[in-house]
């Protein structure tokens, strides 16, 4: 498969060890390459806590300073996905680089051209393959989770919220969101949608354990209320059990949220008789929150062809 090379260069000395952008003078102004910017080493909640963004402004946003509304896109990878650099230089990563963070940068800006789309990469890559998010959840060495309920002083919602208010700091965007406080701290017309793909899945799945706390929490309540859309695609790890939320408690605070929620899976995930559980799961995530009240949208993608890791990328193009 061939995929864009893409280049980067410095923004400044100042930034040189936290912050690069794609953009080469040879790109035409405007183009989804110039607007691509990767800043490295960016903190969380805690300063040792850190990750590396991508960030892919709108297309009416291509100069610092710039933006279009408060919209904004958080993409969480799976497994073997990287910076396409690193990709490259790995033989389990080489054959997907069509499916590189920078790729999936730009596929996303497709699909969401009026938003800042943000894709997070995980802070550690067990044997440069198995994504572990263990800023957001706790995991083991693979990547599999053990789900918790909200602390105020860690955790998903509160890593993601300075995650981003740093990162939005850092790539110099009007009105940012700030790290912590009640409503002064979430600007006005802040939106967010989240989006989790295979193992990047486990992020949503914490945030929606720690949904109660998080709306009883007069510091993020208001943050938690800027979520708008949650898309599920095609979630998988190597645990042998929830893969889906299935506690009801769980679902129905996340059933009575009023997030629009989407779950796309193909029939590499859910129809898998090795791992027949995570099937079992899906369904059971979408009867529970249909008898909440709520009303997820669903799809089987790619039906009529044979499970495949080419088609469970392809949902990221399709959902």
């Amino acid at each position: 498969m061939l995929a864009l090379i893409v280049r980067f260069t410095l923004l400044s000395v100042a930034k040189t060890m936290s912050s690069v952008s794609t953009m080469t003078p040879s790109e035409p102004p405007g183009s989804p390459e110039q607007r691509l910017q990767k800043l490295l080493a960016v903190p969380g909640a805690e300063p040792s806590r850190v990750n590396d963004l991508l960030l892919l402004r709108p297309e009416a946003a291509t100069e610092p300073g710039e933006g279009r509304g408060n919209s904004h896109v958080v993409f969480f990878h799976g497994d073997i996905q990287n910076f396409q650099e690193e990709m490259s230089l790995q033989p389990d990563g080489a054959p997907w680089l069509s499916w590189s963070l920078e790729q999936v940068a730009l596929t996303l800006g497709r699909r969401f051209p009026d938003r800042h789309v943000w894709v997070v990469r995980a802070s550690r890559m067990h044997l440069h393959k198995f994504s572990c998010y263990v800023n957001f959840v706790d995991s083991n060495m693979f990547g599999a989770p053990e789900h918790g309920p909200y602390s105020a002083d860690c955790g998903s919602f509160r890593h993601l919220r300075a995650l981003l208010s740093h990162g939005m700091q850092r790539a110099n965007l009007p009105d940012p969101l700030q790290p912590q406080g009640g409503a002064d701290g979430v600007p006005s017309g802040f939106s967010l949608t989240l989006v989790g793909f295979s193992k990047g899945c486990v992020v949503l799945n914490q945030v929606a354990y720690e949904l109660a706390g998080a709306r009883a929490d007069p510091d993020m309540s208001h943050f938690v209320k800027s979520v708008s859309d949650m898309y599920w695609l095609d979630g998988g790890h190597p645990g042998g059990s929830e893969t889906w939320v299935t506690n009801k408690r769980v679902l129905k605070e996340l059933a009575s949220s009023r997030v629009s929620l989407h779950a796309h899976v193909t029939p590499y995930e859910v129809c898998d008789p090795m791992r027949a559980w995570v099937g079992r799961e899906h369904a059971l995530f979408i009867k529970t929150l249909e008898e909440f009240g709520a009303c997820p949208s669903k799809k089987l993608h790619f039906e009529g062809e044979p499970p495949s890791i080419q088609s469970h990328f392809r949902v990221i193009q399709e959902f």
